[in-house]
């Protein structure tokens, strides 16, 4: 084969691609990633206006958990919370459904450059086929066919052209490869952010039935009557009492013996926040609250958050569920609970919970969901009790609810293996 249809069959391609008008087919992509960037913009107004309404619920939300405590305010507030939970629904639906267009026009991208790359393939193994044939041409053959040596010499300049378009070709080839890699990425990545939002969804879903149904015991408890809600209110403060007064006397008749080498060093920062929105209600300690509320001045033994029912509560650390209590019974103790051991001697409690997600013995990791946030046991609104124990020194017994007389299980340390849980978690 001369080295003229060599050059042919290698140049041809790329002239086409440069000159050629556009075809039926490329003009339909065109139109269809118009229309896909139209959809893209169409969905990203809609994220924002969706994001607008719950930060306007939150707000509202705030204003109602800061007014008095009324049977009417504490429905009011799980009416905004279960309102705005269907709104964050709503968001992770349209953001899953953005997601996944997204991945559609990467599986496009990814076919595309695949067939681009099968394309040029065959393209090269032709050039070199025939860049074989010319150059094993000797100069005697084409010198014995009619040729001059001028015309020896101009081919074999062609040649040298052939050569380096052919090496421009292969480093096309490999660019081309590099694009799927990344676009191969992008894709993963998708998928798996994906995958992170439907299990969000799952949590918001879990987290309206936790209102709905705390909503139906409120009313199922109190008739619909301001006077049993407060009666309710009262019983609960009674019970919290009583069970703070219990837990000193138990820690205060157990000893340990506290060796700072066993943990982690004050100010590590080693926990994360188990509330992706925190807002504290109540410190670690001897706090004018606890000077005058049920703690009696024995001082609170962990801290407090400010969470809805149905807020995902998540491990400040790796570690496993030493015990849990999904029995809670009304008004009583620390309601429905999880305790976490870690492996660097600290323990970690998450009580008054709505939900929980995990079983003893079993393994979790930093930051995964081990419940729901709610306002079980002798809890008088939501929020999050978080407890740093001193693990070697947890023992369990058995408490006795002043106003059922049931018989429940409470982790038990000594007063000095009460850490406070600000020394571990990041700074504000």
């Amino acid at each position: 084969m001369s080295l003229l249809v060599a050059l042919f069959l290698l140049f041809t391609p790329v002239a086409h691609a440069e000159t050629a008008s556009s075809t039926p087919a490329e003009q339909a992509d065109t139109a269809e990633a118009d229309a896909l960037a139209v959809q893209a913009e169409q969905t990203t107004q809609q994220i924002n206006a969706l994001k607008n309404e719950i930060d306007q619920l939150q707000i509202q939300l705030n204003n109602v958990s800061s007014q008095k405590q009324t049977l009417q305010s504490a429905i009011k507030s799980l009416d905004l919370n279960i309102q705005k939970l269907t709104k964050s629904i709503t968001l992770t639906n349209t953001q899953i459904t953005q997601k996944d267009r997204e991945i559609t026009r990467l599986s496009s991208g990814i076919a595309t450059t695949t067939s681009t790359i099968g394309t040029t393939r065959e393209q090269v193994a032709a050039s070199l086929r025939n860049l074989a044939q010319v150059d094993e041409e000797p100069l005697a053959a084409s010198l014995l066919a009619g040729g001059t040596l001028s015309d020896f010499f101009n081919q074999a300049v062609a040649l040298g052209t052939l050569r380096d378009q052919l090496q421009n070709r292969i480093e096309d080839l490999s660019h081309l490869k590099t694009t799927l890699q990344s676009n191969k990425n992008a894709a993963e990545q998708s998928r798996a952010q994906l995958a992170a939002l439907k299990a969000q969804l799952n949590q918001q879903k879990q987290s309206v039935a936790a209102n709905r149904a705390a909503q139906a015991e409120l009313l199922k408890d109190t008739q619909n009557k301001e006077s049993s809600y407060q009666a309710l209110i009262a019983q609960k403060r009674a019970e919290e009492a009583a069970f703070e007064q219990a837990l000193i006397r138990l820690s205060s008749g157990l000893s340990y013996t506290f060796d700072p080498a066993r943990i982690p060093a004050i100010g590590s920062g080693i926990l994360r926040w188990p509330l992706d929105s925190v807002s504290i209600t109540q410190l670690f300690g001897n706090t004018a609250f606890a000077q005058s509320g049920a703690y009696k001045g024995s001082g609170h033994n962990g801290i407090d958050f400010r969470a809805s029912i149905g807020m995902p509560v998540r491990a400040a650390l790796s570690g496993t569920v030493m015990e849990i209590n999904q029995g809670a019974v009304k008004n009583c103790q620390y309601g429905k609970w999880v305790l976490v051991r870690h492996a660097n001697g600290l323990a970690t409690l998450y009580a008054h919970l709505s939900n929980i997600n995990v079983s003893k013995g079993q393994g979790v990791a930093t930051g995964q969901v081990i419940g729901l946030s709610g306002d079980t046991g002798y809890a008088t609104g939501p929020h999050l009790h978080f407890t740093v124990y001193a693990a070697e020194a947890i023992s369990f017994k058995q408490y006795a609810c002043v106003l059922t007389g049931r018989v429940v299980t409470v982790p038990i340390v000594p007063l000095n293996a009460y850490l406070n849980p600000l020394n571990y978690l990041p700074s504000r």
